[in-house]
């Protein structure tokens, strides 16, 4: 190795105050990251046509307006590496190079991100950064990158805590803020020591494009309740700067529409990342009404960064509440069968505390709220009225109603 590059290597270390004792980058995650990745619908079969095809997408669909800023990708984009132990992009599918990529990405308002794995190799068996981590991080930060989703394949033997804190410390050291998504599936437990490791940590296995059933295969194929159920006990570890990651988004993959409107709605509930996943280049008026409701997507940005509490179940409809800034709250009913459901909400069943995490009533007795439906497209059949007045709706099969609750007026 040149002296030169030697040099490079150790300052980056010493750049810290003592190993693993950096900090992660903080600012990047006050509220749960909003892009787009590869993975889910092209899986292995990415290039830089692609990606540069997705940004144009992004743009024209005004998805980035929408505050979707991350354009991410995934596995399969590597080469080898070079003599110095440097990784490479893929001469064939990235001819161009990322850092070209990148300055084309950051021209259009965007942001890049790129994936690696904790192992030797990477799921797809491309090369991954054990013991090349600081190395990986230098050149992440020359090519201008934004965005590390981290996966945990081929990690016989390796530490998974000291891995991602080693990662961590090494995107210190290069000295470039870049977001650090921890992709190690739940497996060990993330949420318990990961919030000054990493800006989000998965709490599941990988997510597929299906709403109920049983998963394909163990830990695989996780369908949209599955993970709900899994990801919904955790949210005392969430909050802004380090968030519960549920995995990526399968709207427009597939499913019904009323299908993928209740998994967005639920990744909103949860203050989840919302990471598309869908080809953005070829989408209907259904998946791009979905994606760009900025009301609902106001719900999951809320700058009060609480998860929603999962109140009660009964017949198959669950009761969602999360609180949001300025005392608003937001409802959400969710049909987790397949026929309509009737239901009548008497508010002052719902007089709840969220004791768990931000400690903020509901106080039905006591306030009431203006209640906006945010997935009625009719500006005016959308105020449904107040919480003086009980709420009747029709829940359909696999779909939700949500609502967002607006102080009104002291009651006298």
């Amino acid at each position: 190795m040149k002296k030169g590059l030697k040099l490079l290597l150790l300052a980056a270390v010493v750049l810290v105050p003592g190993w693993g004792t950096a900090q992660k980058w903080e600012g990047l995650a006050d509220t749960p990251q909003m892009g787009w990745n590869s993975w889910n619908k092209f899986g292995q079969n990415i290039s830089e046509k692609l990606i540069r095809e997705q940004a144009d997408a992004m743009v024209a669909e005004g998805l980035v307006d929408a505050g979707y800023i991350y354009l991410n990708m995934d596995d399969c984009w590597h080469g080898e590496r070079d003599a110095d132990g440097f990784v490479q992009p893929d001469s064939r599918t990235f001819p161009s190079g990322i850092e070209a990529l990148a300055d084309y990405v950051h021209s259009k308002g965007m942001k890049l991100g790129i994936y690696s794995d904790a192992g030797r190799r990477t799921c797809a068996g491309r090369t991954g950064s054990f013991g090349h981590e600081y190395q990986d991080a230098i050149q992440y930060a020359r090519w201008g990158i934004d965005y590390l989703k981290y996966d945990w394949c081929s990690t016989e033997n390796i530490n998974p805590r000291g891995a991602y804190t080693l990662m961590r410390d090494a995107l210190r050291a290069a000295g470039r803020p870049i977001f650090f998504s921890m992709c190690e599936w739940g497996t060990n437990r993330p949420w318990e020591w990961a919030a000054e490791v990493g800006h989000s940590w998965r709490t599941t296995g990988d997510i597929t494009a299906r709403f109920a059933g049983n998963p394909r295969q163990r830990g695989w194929g996780q369908t949209v309740l599955s993970i709900i159920d899994q990801n919904a006990p955790l949210r005392k570890y969430a909050g802004p700067g380090h968030w519960n990651d549920p995995d990526m988004l399968e709207v427009g993959n597939g499913m019904s529409v009323n299908e993928d409107r209740a998994h967005f709605t639920m990744w909103c509930m949860m203050a989840a990342p919302l990471i598309l996943g869908n080809d953005l280049s070829k989408m209907t008026d259904d998946t791009r009404a979905i994606i760009l409701n900025k009301k609902v997507i106001a719900i999951d940005q809320d700058r009060l960064g609480v998860q929603g509490l999962r109140y009660k179940t009964e017949n198959e409809i669950e009761y969602w509440f999360k609180p949001l800034e300025n005392g608003d709250w937001a409802f959400c009913l969710l049909n987790r069968s397949t026929e309509p459901v009737e239901c009548d909400i008497d508010w002052q069943e719902y007089n709840l505390t969220d004791d768990e995490v931000s400690g903020l009533s509901t106080s039905f007795d006591a306030i009431t709220y203006d209640i906006e439906n945010l997935w009625e497209t009719n500006a005016k059949k959308a105020k449904t009225g107040t919480t003086k007045k009980a709420l009747k709706v029709t829940v359909p099969g696999h779909d939700v109603a949500l609502y967002r609750l607006t102080p009104n007026q002291k009651k006298k």
